[in-house]
Protein backbone atom coordinates (compact mmCIF):
# COMPACT_ATOMS: atom_id res chain seq x y z
CA UNK A 1 0.00 0.00 0.00
CA UNK A 2 1.49 3.33 -1.05
CA UNK A 3 1.92 6.11 1.49
CA UNK A 4 -0.31 9.16 1.33
CA UNK A 5 1.66 12.05 -0.21
CA UNK A 6 2.25 15.09 1.98
CA UNK A 7 1.02 18.50 0.94
CA UNK A 8 3.75 21.04 1.64
CA UNK A 9 2.75 24.71 1.43
CA UNK A 10 4.66 27.97 1.07
CA UNK A 11 4.87 30.00 4.28
CA UNK A 12 4.32 27.07 6.63
CA UNK A 13 6.36 25.90 9.60
CA UNK A 14 6.66 22.17 10.24
CA UNK A 15 6.89 20.31 13.51
CA UNK A 16 8.96 17.21 12.79
CA UNK A 17 9.52 14.19 15.03
CA UNK A 18 11.89 11.33 14.23
CA UNK A 19 12.21 8.25 16.46
CA UNK A 20 14.86 5.58 16.81
CA UNK A 21 13.91 2.19 15.44
CA UNK A 22 11.86 0.14 17.89
CA UNK A 23 11.87 3.24 20.17
CA UNK A 24 15.26 2.17 21.50
CA UNK A 25 17.38 4.66 23.45
CA UNK A 26 20.18 4.90 20.91
CA UNK A 27 20.88 8.63 21.46
CA UNK A 28 21.87 8.45 25.11
CA UNK A 29 25.58 8.84 24.38
CA UNK A 30 26.80 12.43 24.63
CA UNK A 31 28.92 12.11 21.49
CA UNK A 32 25.90 10.94 19.46
CA UNK A 33 24.11 14.16 20.33
CA UNK A 34 27.20 16.16 19.42
CA UNK A 35 27.29 14.49 16.01
CA UNK A 36 23.60 15.28 15.59
CA UNK A 37 24.24 18.98 16.14
CA UNK A 38 26.98 18.85 13.53
CA UNK A 39 24.65 17.08 11.08
CA UNK A 40 22.07 19.83 11.56
CA UNK A 41 24.72 22.42 10.75
CA UNK A 42 25.61 20.54 7.58
CA UNK A 43 21.95 20.44 6.57
CA UNK A 44 21.52 24.16 7.28
CA UNK A 45 24.49 25.00 5.06
CA UNK A 46 23.17 22.76 2.31
CA UNK A 47 19.47 23.69 2.25
CA UNK A 48 19.37 27.19 3.85
CA UNK A 49 16.23 26.53 5.92
CA UNK A 50 15.14 28.19 9.18
CA UNK A 51 15.37 26.14 12.36
CA UNK A 52 13.27 27.63 15.16
CA UNK A 53 13.45 24.79 17.69
CA UNK A 54 15.27 21.52 18.23
CA UNK A 55 15.37 19.03 21.10
CA UNK A 56 17.47 15.86 21.01
CA UNK A 57 16.06 13.29 23.41
CA UNK A 58 17.31 9.78 24.17
CA UNK A 59 15.21 8.04 21.54
CA UNK A 60 13.69 10.76 19.38
CA UNK A 61 14.23 14.26 17.95
CA UNK A 62 11.94 17.26 17.67
CA UNK A 63 12.41 20.05 15.13
CA UNK A 64 10.46 23.16 14.17
CA UNK A 65 11.51 23.94 10.59
CA UNK A 66 10.60 26.47 7.92
CA UNK A 67 12.09 25.35 4.58
CA UNK A 68 13.02 27.90 1.92
CA UNK A 69 10.97 25.93 -0.61
CA UNK A 70 8.18 23.56 0.51
CA UNK A 71 9.60 20.62 -1.45
CA UNK A 72 12.93 21.03 0.34
CA UNK A 73 11.58 19.44 3.53
CA UNK A 74 11.80 15.80 2.34
CA UNK A 75 15.35 16.50 1.13
CA UNK A 76 16.30 18.00 4.49
CA UNK A 77 14.94 15.03 6.43
CA UNK A 78 16.49 12.50 4.04
CA UNK A 79 19.88 14.12 4.47
CA UNK A 80 19.62 14.32 8.28
CA UNK A 81 18.40 10.75 8.69
CA UNK A 82 20.90 9.30 6.22
CA UNK A 83 23.90 11.17 7.61
CA UNK A 84 23.16 10.44 11.27
CA UNK A 85 22.22 6.80 10.67
CA UNK A 86 25.53 6.25 8.87
CA UNK A 87 27.48 7.76 11.76
CA UNK A 88 25.53 6.15 14.60
CA UNK A 89 25.58 2.66 13.12
CA UNK A 90 29.35 2.83 12.91
CA UNK A 91 29.72 4.36 16.37
CA UNK A 92 27.49 1.72 17.95
CA UNK A 93 28.71 -1.22 15.84
CA UNK A 94 25.29 -2.00 14.46
CA UNK A 95 23.64 -2.47 11.07
CA UNK A 96 20.17 -2.04 9.64
CA UNK A 97 17.58 0.67 10.12
CA UNK A 98 18.49 3.24 12.74
CA UNK A 99 15.35 5.36 12.41
CA UNK A 100 11.81 4.12 12.78
CA UNK A 101 8.97 4.53 10.30
CA UNK A 102 8.23 7.70 8.36
CA UNK A 103 8.87 10.84 10.37
CA UNK A 104 5.93 12.72 11.90
CA UNK A 105 5.19 16.01 10.16
CA UNK A 106 2.62 18.64 11.16
CA UNK A 107 2.53 21.96 9.31
CA UNK A 108 0.90 25.29 10.14
CA UNK A 109 1.26 28.88 8.89
CA UNK A 110 4.16 30.90 10.26
CA UNK A 111 1.63 33.63 11.07
CA UNK A 112 -0.27 31.37 13.49
CA UNK A 113 1.18 32.87 16.67
CA UNK A 114 -0.74 30.73 19.17
CA UNK A 115 0.07 27.47 17.41
CA UNK A 116 3.73 28.44 17.08
CA UNK A 117 4.16 29.33 20.76
CA UNK A 118 2.42 26.16 21.92
CA UNK A 119 4.59 24.06 19.62
CA UNK A 120 7.76 25.78 20.81
CA UNK A 121 6.79 25.17 24.42
CA UNK A 122 5.91 21.55 23.73
CA UNK A 123 9.31 20.92 22.11
CA UNK A 124 11.24 22.76 24.81
CA UNK A 125 9.20 21.03 27.53
CA UNK A 126 10.11 17.49 26.42
CA UNK A 127 13.02 17.03 28.89
CA UNK A 128 10.78 18.18 31.74
CA UNK A 129 7.91 15.94 30.65
CA UNK A 130 10.31 12.99 30.48
CA UNK A 131 11.65 13.91 33.96
CA UNK A 132 15.15 14.34 32.57
CA UNK A 133 15.17 17.89 33.93
CA UNK A 134 13.17 19.69 36.57
CA UNK A 135 13.14 22.84 34.44
CA UNK A 136 13.32 23.76 30.77
CA UNK A 137 17.08 24.20 30.39
CA UNK A 138 18.70 21.28 28.60
CA UNK A 139 22.04 21.16 26.78
CA UNK A 140 20.57 19.67 23.62
CA UNK A 141 17.49 21.88 23.34
CA UNK A 142 17.51 25.50 22.20
CA UNK A 143 15.26 26.74 25.00
CA UNK A 144 18.24 28.59 26.46
CA UNK A 145 18.57 30.74 23.35
CA UNK A 146 14.99 31.99 23.92
CA UNK A 147 15.34 32.44 27.67
CA UNK A 148 18.82 33.99 27.73
CA UNK A 149 18.80 35.53 24.23
CA UNK A 150 21.97 33.70 23.25
CA UNK A 151 23.08 32.59 19.78
CA UNK A 152 23.79 28.87 19.49
CA UNK A 153 24.95 28.88 15.87
CA UNK A 154 22.05 26.75 14.59
CA UNK A 155 18.65 28.16 15.52
CA UNK A 156 16.85 31.47 15.30
CA UNK A 157 13.88 32.96 17.14
CA UNK A 158 10.44 32.32 15.73
CA UNK A 159 8.54 35.44 14.56
CA UNK A 160 5.80 34.66 17.11
CA UNK A 161 8.36 34.94 19.91
CA UNK A 162 9.42 38.38 18.65
CA UNK A 163 5.86 39.69 18.96
CA UNK A 164 5.59 38.94 22.70
CA UNK A 165 7.10 42.26 23.84
CA UNK A 166 8.45 45.65 22.86
CA UNK A 167 12.06 44.48 23.11
CA UNK A 168 14.00 41.23 23.26
CA UNK A 169 14.25 41.20 27.05
CA UNK A 170 10.50 41.59 27.31
CA UNK A 171 9.96 38.79 24.78
CA UNK A 172 12.26 36.48 26.72
CA UNK A 173 10.56 37.27 30.02
CA UNK A 174 7.08 36.61 28.68
CA UNK A 175 8.13 33.39 26.99
CA UNK A 176 9.78 32.27 30.24
CA UNK A 177 6.54 32.87 32.10
CA UNK A 178 4.57 31.12 29.36
CA UNK A 179 6.77 28.05 29.75
CA UNK A 180 6.54 28.05 33.56
CA UNK A 181 2.76 27.71 33.26
CA UNK A 182 3.22 24.56 31.17
CA UNK A 183 1.83 21.40 32.73
CA UNK A 184 2.83 18.47 30.50
CA UNK A 185 0.30 15.67 30.32
CA UNK A 186 1.45 12.21 31.26
CA UNK A 187 1.50 9.94 28.23
CA UNK A 188 -0.49 6.70 28.59
CA UNK A 189 1.27 3.42 27.95
CA UNK A 190 1.04 2.27 24.36
CA UNK A 191 -1.22 -0.70 23.80
CA UNK A 192 -0.91 -3.04 20.87
CA UNK A 193 -4.34 -4.40 19.97
CA UNK A 194 -3.18 -6.21 16.85
CA UNK A 195 -2.80 -9.92 17.49
CA UNK A 196 -4.49 -9.87 20.90
CA UNK A 197 -7.13 -12.39 19.88
CA UNK A 198 -4.63 -14.37 17.84
CA UNK A 199 -2.30 -14.84 20.81
CA UNK A 200 -5.01 -15.33 23.44
CA UNK A 201 -4.79 -18.65 25.21
CA UNK A 202 -1.14 -19.24 24.35
CA UNK A 203 1.28 -19.91 27.19
CA UNK A 204 3.83 -17.33 26.09
CA UNK A 205 5.71 -17.42 29.39
CA UNK A 206 6.21 -21.14 29.13
CA UNK A 207 7.30 -20.84 25.52
CA UNK A 208 9.80 -18.13 26.35
CA UNK A 209 11.15 -20.03 29.35
CA UNK A 210 11.73 -23.17 27.28
CA UNK A 211 13.46 -21.14 24.61
CA UNK A 212 15.68 -19.43 27.18
CA UNK A 213 16.59 -22.77 28.73
CA UNK A 214 17.64 -24.14 25.34
CA UNK A 215 19.66 -21.01 24.66
CA UNK A 216 21.41 -21.23 28.04
CA UNK A 217 22.24 -24.86 27.39
CA UNK A 218 23.78 -23.99 24.02
CA UNK A 219 25.81 -21.21 25.64
CA UNK A 220 27.17 -23.58 28.27
CA UNK A 221 28.09 -26.09 25.56
CA UNK A 222 29.87 -23.46 23.51
CA UNK A 223 31.81 -22.19 26.52
CA UNK A 224 32.96 -25.71 27.32
CA UNK A 225 34.03 -26.26 23.72
CA UNK A 226 35.97 -23.02 23.65
CA UNK A 227 37.64 -23.44 27.02
CA UNK A 228 40.72 -24.97 25.39
CA UNK A 229 41.13 -22.05 23.00
CA UNK A 230 43.60 -19.24 23.86
CA UNK A 231 41.94 -16.38 25.77
CA UNK A 232 43.28 -13.68 23.48
CA UNK A 233 44.25 -13.28 19.86
CA UNK A 234 45.77 -10.51 17.72
CA UNK A 235 42.32 -9.68 16.33
CA UNK A 236 40.72 -9.28 19.77
CA UNK A 237 43.46 -6.91 20.94
CA UNK A 238 42.79 -4.38 18.17
CA UNK A 239 40.94 -1.21 19.26
CA UNK A 240 37.24 -0.94 18.35
CA UNK A 241 36.35 0.98 15.21
CA UNK A 242 35.26 4.57 15.83
CA UNK A 243 33.39 7.03 13.69
CA UNK A 244 35.91 9.59 12.45
CA UNK A 245 33.26 12.33 12.59
CA UNK A 246 33.37 12.34 16.40
CA UNK A 247 37.11 13.00 16.35
CA UNK A 248 36.86 16.05 14.08
CA UNK A 249 37.55 19.31 15.98
CA UNK A 250 34.87 21.18 14.04
CA UNK A 251 32.23 18.77 15.42
CA UNK A 252 33.25 19.49 19.01
CA UNK A 253 33.44 23.21 18.30
CA UNK A 254 29.94 23.37 16.83
CA UNK A 255 28.48 21.23 19.62
CA UNK A 256 30.24 23.27 22.31
CA UNK A 257 28.82 26.52 20.92
CA UNK A 258 25.28 25.13 21.03
CA UNK A 259 25.68 23.63 24.51
CA UNK A 260 27.18 26.80 26.01
CA UNK A 261 24.35 28.91 24.59
CA UNK A 262 21.63 26.65 25.97
CA UNK A 263 23.01 25.27 29.22
CA UNK A 264 21.29 25.99 32.52
CA UNK A 265 22.04 29.10 34.51
CA UNK A 266 23.92 28.82 37.77
CA UNK A 267 21.55 27.72 40.48
CA UNK A 268 19.08 26.23 37.99
CA UNK A 269 18.10 22.90 39.52
CA UNK A 270 18.57 19.97 37.16
CA UNK A 271 17.40 16.41 37.40
CA UNK A 272 19.03 13.68 35.35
Amino acid sequence: MSRKPRNFQIGETYHITTRCNNREFKLQRWECREVFLYAIKQALDKFKFKLYAVCIMSNHIHYLIEPTQPNDLPKIMHFLNWYTAMCFNRMQKRTGHFWEKRYFCDGFPVSDKERALNTLRYIHGNPKAAKMRSGFFYEFSNYGSYDQLTHDGLTQWHPAFLTLGNNLEDCAGKYRGFCKRYNPKSKPARKCNWGTKLLSGLDLKGTISSRDERRSERNRTNKSANSTQPSSSPASSSPPARCQVTETPVVRAKASQFIRANQALRGESRQK
